[in-house]
């Protein structure tokens, strides 16, 4: 089934739904290499008059040297289906092809990559990237999340294509 492009306003699923609970792929890199991981934090809104997505990878992440390569970042998610999370999320693409193992086709669309079983895509330029850092929390409590000290690192992107199966 074909993509039909659409832009970022035209989302009609809850942001905080959709990232919370359908979960996203986030994948960066080309057609040479790339990864993905799965992700439940995040963030869509506006920043600097532009629609834009926040991405939260902790640095153990082998995602992480794709997005700080890449001048792209995509968000893809696939409603209910949460096969590609039991590959994606459990499993790292250091040990495996996680492509070939989810059973994802990839498609490479101009510095981005995407998969065609996503049901929508978010297409990400980064703008700004910023570790998150034990000193600036205020709320202590949150530190709970982090009881390894593994900060994540923070990229906001421009969205500058938003796909969605026709």
């Amino acid at each position: 089934m074909p993509f039909v492009e659409i832009s970022a306003k035209e989302i009609d699923k809850n942001a905080i739904s959709l990232i919370s609970q359908e979960w996203a792929l986030v994948t960066a890199g080309s057609s040479d290499k790339f990864n993905m991981m799965t992700a439940s934090w995040g963030f869509l809104g506006e920043m600097w008059g532009k629609d834009c997505a926040i991405a939260m990878i902790r640095p153990q992440r082998y995602t992480l040297e794709f997005i700080n390569n890449s001048d792209y970042f995509t968000l893809s998610f696939y409603g209910d289906n949460k096969v590609v999370h039991k590959v994606c999320g459990s499993k790292s693409g250091r040990d495996i092809d996680k492509a070939k193992e989810s059973g994802l086709v990839p498609i490479f669309d101009n510095g981005a990559v995407y998969f065609e079983q996503a049901e929508l895509v978010i297409v990400c330029k980064k703008l700004y990237a910023s570790q998150i850092e034990k000193e600036s929390f205020i709320d202590k409590e949150c530190l709970k999340w982090y009881p390894d000290n593994d900060f994540h690192k923070m990229f906001v992107g421009e969205i500058v294509k938003v796909l969605k199966k026709a």
